[in-house]
């Protein structure tokens, strides 16, 4: 039931997103995009509740509680992100706004980027974590060897790419012709 309700939430999103965004661009109507939108926090709190209620209904915790954990985590680190830069799109394609910037390709703004890119990995491993751990709790005595597993995991994640993030601090990109270097840009909005 968790692993359905995963891949549920998931379509969901994208639904809610690609309706906002619609509903904002084509319509014309913000105030209902923006419900639309927010809409989008409401099912993370559906799978939370789910997952507890499972878990409260004696079920064994399991790969599929962990990988709940990891999908909130990932969803309230990255969702916000995830809509900004899709609205930034939309906004250039439907309603002729001008085109989003690009990340930095080069040098320290490249790594600067990564590393904001990094702290999100990291807040969304945290929520994982604290997540996971509550689940521990919760359970007690029973078996929770997958959730501490997913634990592991989260941690990974964020050693992983906070290393790839390091090597754009260490080694910075540059072009490698000054035809590749990008044009200053104005700072937006």
């Amino acid at each position: 039931m968790i692993v359905a309700l995963i891949v549920a939430c998931e379509v969901g999103f994208w639904v809610l997103l690609a309706l906002g965004l619609a509903v904002r661009y084509l319509l014309k109507w913000r105030r209902t995009s923006v419900v639309l939108l927010l809409c989008e926090p409401v099912l993370e709190l559906v799978l939370f509740a789910a997952t507890a209620v499972d878990l409260k209904n004696g079920a064994e915790p399991g790969w599929e509680h962990g990988l709940a954990a990891l999908y909130i985590g990932y969803t309230v680190a990255y969702g916000h992100y995830t809509i900004r830069w899709l609205d930034g799109h939309a906004a250039h394609r439907l309603a002729g706004a001008p085109r989003p910037p690009r990340p930095p390709r080069y040098g320290m703004a490249r790594a600067r980027h990564e590393g904001a890119l990094w702290l999100r990995t990291l807040l969304g491993a945290a929520v994982a974590l604290a997540l996971l751990q509550a689940a521990i709790r919760y359970v007690g005595d029973g078996d929770t060897s997958s959730l501490r597993s997913f634990q592991a995991v989260a941690l990974r994640a964020a050693g992983i790419h906070g290393l790839i993030a390091l090597t754009y601090l260490l080694w910075p990109k540059r072009p490698e012709k000054e035809s590749d270097r990008e044009p200053e840009r104005e700072p937006v909005g």
